[in-house]
């Protein structure tokens, strides 16, 4: 009689599950599909941007031009879709109205532009709204409830992350860490994970490559270790908090220009100058061969900072990309330029400050220190997870994101009220 009851209380947990992984592994193949292809199409569209630029350094100086296509097309087709990556956390924090599909080809145009013509900025911001743009075309098509449909928006965000950069935990992780400060969203785990490794093989599919790194050497911890690894945290802590600061700073100053097509244009005239001025094109682009140069040549003690102000002002004045890949510019430079006085290798504090700079930047220890194992292997991963929590610590509770919330405050020493934040969830 027992067993009997037994089994019955089983079956009825297990269909009900049975069909909640089958429904979703349908839903996120389907979303898999268009945001690896979407990511693939991305990542080839920029290496030709990137390619052509610099075979054509003069098209630089047509900067200001390509800012003011953005500008224009983002003011009278985008209005409804300018926020961006914060847009997608608030219909996730407050669900209103499904993301118009648009999003998805207006930011990967915006994007290739900023980078043909010379802007600094990266991708993850890209894809991100791509996926997550037509991810939530399917609350529609499928009438899902309001509570699925931000499940669906976590693996939009999930599949976007995970195909442009070829990390599916660091990506699965990190849309459910990125939305409130301090938790993590169970609730969808199982989406995200499934849309992460899906758009990540679907990606590869179109035999897109991602860019290798290497740490040939990790030494073994020790209580030394440690501590250089927090010290070398708090550095990209702050490095990562500059950055923030500065995206808002400059956001705010060209929102003073009141007609905002003119905010890149005026913003391209300045960057435009000042590569003449400094006479290379290190710092615009994503930075690539610099951050791959990073792991075995020791870079110049102000790499990170003019990165910072490059991509900062970029963001700020209105030209469309990410800023992901400039903070691994900013941490790997910045972690190659520390391994002059601290002893430990240059390819392991380039890569501590890779992910760390960028955990500082967007509050996600987890998701960066997944990042840093799938890229540089599991024997790295103590350092690189102390780099990452001590980041995080240290860079404030601002990040690039402003529709960021807090869950748990980052030290309860601060003052901070959890009670306060709680009730704004």
């Amino acid at each position: 009689m027992k067993t009997t009851k037994f089994n019955k209380k089983t079956s009825l947990e297990i269909l009900p599950t049975i069909y909640y992984v089958l429904k979703w592994l349908l839903i996120c193949t389907i979303i898999g599909i268009l945001a690896g292809s979407a990511s693939a199409i991305l990542l080839i569209s920029l290496n030709w941007a990137t390619d052509w630029r610099e075979s054509h350094l003069w098209i630089i100086s047509l900067l200001p031009i390509g800012g003011i296509i953005i500008g224009l097309m983002y003011y009278y087709l985008g209005k409804d879709v300018v926020k961006g990556n914060n847009q997608l956390l608030e219909e996730l924090h407050s669900p209103k109205k499904v993301i118009p599909f648009r999003m998805a080809p207006l930011i990967l145009i915006g994007t290739v532009i900023t980078h043909f013509f010379g802007g600094s900025a990266g991708r993850e911001g890209t894809a991100v709204q791509m996926g997550g743009a037509i991810a939530d075309q399917f609350s529609k098509y499928f009438r899902l409830r309001p509570r699925d449909r931000k499940i669906l928006l976590y693996a939009g965000i999930s599949a976007g992350f995970a195909s442009v950069f070829g990390t599916p935990l660091a990506g699965a992780v990190f849309a459910l860490e990125v939305l409130i400060i301090g938790r993590i969203k169970y609730d969808a785990i199982l989406p995200s994970f499934l849309a992460a490794v899906l758009a990540n093989y679907f990606s590869h599919f179109w035999h897109v490559e991602h860019t290798h790194y290497e740490i040939p050497f990790t030494p073994d911890i020790d209580l030394l270790g440690v501590i250089i690894a927090i010290f070398a945290g708090i550095l990209f802590g702050f490095s990562g908090r500059i950055f923030s600061k500065l995206v808002h700073y400059w956001s705010n100053l060209f929102n003073k220009i009141k007609y905002p097509p003119l905010r890149p244009f005026y913003g391209g005239i300045v960057i435009a100058l000042a590569v003449y001025l400094i006479g290379t094109t290190k710092y615009i682009g994503l930075g690539v061969p610099t951050i791959v140069a990073s792991f075995t040549e020791q870079q110049a003690f102000y790499d990170f900072f003019i990165k910072i102000l490059f991509t900062t002002f970029t963001i700020g004045a209105g030209f469309k990309g990410g800023e992901v890949t400039p903070l691994f510019f900013i941490g790997a430079t910045l972690g190659s330029f520390l391994s002059s006085f601290l002893p430990l290798p240059m390819a392991l504090l380039a890569g501590m400050g890779f992910v760390a700079v960028f955990s500082g930047a967007t509050n996600t220890p987890i998701a960066c220190t997944l990042m840093g194992i799938e890229l540089f292997g599991i024997e790295a991963g103590v350092f690189i997870g102390i780099a990452c929590v001590s980041a995080y610590l240290f860079s404030g509770h601002t990040g690039i994101y402003s529709a960021q919330k807090i869950g748990t405050p980052k030290n309860k020493l601060l003052g901070k009220d959890e009670n306060k934040y709680l009730k704004e969830l």
